[in-house]
C-alpha cells in the first residue's frame, strides 16, 4: 500500500513526533511504500493568496501545491498527524488544507451539489490534545472536533476515515500511555 504521512508539528521530539516515527516505520517494516511530509521542515507556507485563490479556480496552483496534490494522488491511505491547538489543527495544517485541498482537486460541485474528488483513499488521523476525554465531552467538543475535521473536511473531500484517534493529556503522557496509544495506533493499520 502506498502510504502519506503529513505531519504539522514544530517539535521533532514531541509525542506526535513519536507517533510519526513509529508509524512510518511500521509501515516500511511491512512493505508499505511511505512519504513523509512535515510541513514545518518543509518550511510550507500555509498562507492563501488571493492569486492561490483565483489559481484554484482555473486549476493552476503553484509549484508546492502541485507536489503535495500529486503526492496525494499517489497515496492509497493517507496519515495527518498534529496535535489540537485552540481546539483546532495548527495553522501550518489548516493552510495545508486551504492551499492543497482546492477546489477542482479535492472536492467539485456539479450543479449545485458537492462532490468530493478523493473518494477511494483512507485517511487515518492521530491527534493529541492536553485535555482529558472527560472535559471534552462535557462541553460537546469532542463532537465538535469530529465534525470538524472528520465530516467537514475529510469527508466532504471524499475520504473514507480509517481511524482518529484522539490522545488525551498528551502533554503529560506517562509511559504506559504512550505504550497503549502506540499500539492501538500500530494494530489499526
Amino acid at each position: 500500500m502506498k502510504h502519506l504521512i503529513i505531519y504539522a508539528h514544530p517539535n521533532p521530539e514531541s509525542l506526535s513526533g513519536h507517533f510519526k516515527n513509529i508509524l512510518a516505520k511500521h509501515l516500511q517494516e511491512n512493505s508499505h511504500e511511505v512519504v513523509v511530509r512535515d510541513l514545518y521542515e518543509l518550511n510550507f507556507s500555509p498562507s492563501l493568496s488571493l492569486s492561490d485563490m483565483y489559481g484554484q479556480r482555473k486549476g493552476q496552483v503553484t509549484d508546492d501545491v502541485k507536489e503535495e496534490q500529486r503526492l496525494i494522488e499517489w497515496a492509497d491511505c493517507i496519515s495527518f498527524i498534529h496535535p489540537i491547538w485552540w481546539t483546532g489543527l495548527p495553522a501550518i495544517m489548516k493552510g495545508y488544507i486551504d492551499r492543497v485541498f482546492s477546489y477542482g482537486f479535492a472536492y467539485r460541485y456539479d450543479q449545485g451539489v458537492q462532490k468530493g474528488l478523493l473518494k477511494g483513499k483512507q485517511a487515518l488521523i492521530i491527534n493529541t490534545h492536553g485535555k482529558s476525554h472527560e472535559e471534552y465531552n462535557a462541553i460537546g467538543m469532542d463532537k465538535a472536533l469530529s465534525l470538524t475535521s472528520d465530516t467537514g473536511i475529510y469527508g466532504y473531500c471524499g475520504f473514507e476515515i480509517k481511524n482518529h484517534f484522539f490522545f488525551e493529556k498528551a502533554d503529560r503522557p506517562s509511559p504506559e500511555n504512550i505504550e497503549g496509544w502506540t499500539r492501538q495506533i500500530l494494530s489499526s493499520i
